[in-house]
């Protein structure tokens, strides 16, 4: 995606050998003296992205300590993979396909528990599991797309904003993931990830006038969204918090991701004795309509979110198809709608 940037070529002519008069390009004497040389006029600020990259150091160390305490060796009967590793050693395949810990030591680090968050009032767990994963292949894929996507949008926007998208994400994700999966716990930064992706695409709507290819950006950015969704339907794949994540990030860009008009920043970086004409509004009128539906939608959003989960109340009793969203039964694999997960047929 690439934003539409004012550019101006002046072509200088030295004089010829002899000559000791310049002539203007511009033969017009009222014109205001041409101001002092200037660096190349950014018209939105660049940051220097440090969050993103202690978020993953945090993940690695996260599931490093969480290895720690499972130490298979000790604690599994059956054998484990990779025993050289010591007390770092993954717990049999058959338990954990994912090269990690077992179940039982990911929810005892902070896993997201239904049962625990409604009965135990233990709510901290709709924010720790954002920070805990599965396996050395769930930690990698997630650190990647972190680093790819988060980087990206951290020299952007700055390391408050971001850090806000995804902490504020991933927890959107843990609520929609609670009121729909009733029966397994859920780990895992997918659904702050997809908050990064919901908030790059309300980020190219909101900004839409300062985009240029703004067709073939929106819909390459919804082709790679409708692809890690339709992922979502594979078991042990938690579909709900990437939807949920999804819509907290979409509604956060349009909070977070405002950007004024670019006639209004040029404004405001003319040099004096410089008219350019005046820009009555820094942003557009849709763009203020778009952010006060978005904040409006995240706050009774969460709300009632929050309030439905500390009732105790399943989704599944009020939605007979929505367990479709995150698993379509075939050959493979069936579904158990009343827990919204996906049940591998082994044989």
């Amino acid at each position: 995606m690439g934003r539409e940037t004012s550019s101006e070529i002046e072509i200088m002519v030295p004089p010829r050998r002899g000559e000791n008069v310049v002539h203007p390009l511009e033969a017009n004497p009222t014109a205001p003296p041409r101001p002092p040389e200037q660096a190349e006029l950014r018209p939105f600020r660049r940051w220097t992205p440090w969050l993103v990259p202690v978020f993953v150091v945090a993940n690695v160390i996260m599931f490093a300590v969480t290895m720690c305490v499972n130490n298979c060796p000790r604690n599994s009967p059956r054998p484990c993979v990779a025993p050289f590793l010591g007390r770092f050693a993954f717990n049999p395949l058959k338990e954990n396909p994912l090269f990690g810990p077992s179940s039982s030591k990911l929810e005892k680090m902070g896993a997201l528990d239904v049962t625990k968050v409604v009965k135990e009032h233990q709510g901290w767990r709709l924010i720790t599991c954002i920070w805990l994963h599965a396996g050395v292949i769930h930690i990698l894929a997630n650190m990647l797309n972190l680093l790819l996507i988060g980087v990206q949008l951290e020299q952007e926007f700055g390391f408050v904003r971001i850090g806000l998208l995804y902490v504020i994400s991933g927890f959107g994700g843990s609520l929609l993931s609670a009121l729909f999966i009733r029966s397994s716990i859920s780990v895992g930064a997918s659904g702050a990830l997809f908050g990064l992706l919901g908030g790059m695409l309300s980020e190219l709507i909101t900004n839409w006038t300062i985009f240029e290819n703004k067709f073939a950006a929106i819909w390459t950015l919804i082709f790679i969204i409708a692809i890690n969704l339709a992922l979502g339907l594979l078991p042990h794949v938690d579909n709900f918090a990437h939807i949920g994540g999804f819509i907290s990030g979409l509604l956060l860009g349009f909070v977070f991701f405002i950007r004024p008009q670019f006639e209004w920043v040029g404004q405001e970086n003319v040099p004096p004795g410089y008219h350019t004409g005046s820009v009555k509004s820094k942003h557009k009128i849709y763009q203020y309509i778009l952010w006060i539906i978005a904040a409006i939608f995240l706050i009774v959003g969460f709300t009632v979110g929050l309030i439905l989960l500390f009732r105790g109340v399943n989704a599944n009793d009020h939605c007979s198809w929505c367990h479709y969203l995150s698993c379509v039964p075939n050959s493979i694999w069936s579904c158990k709608s009343s827990a919204s997960y996906c049940l591998v047929k082994l044989g």
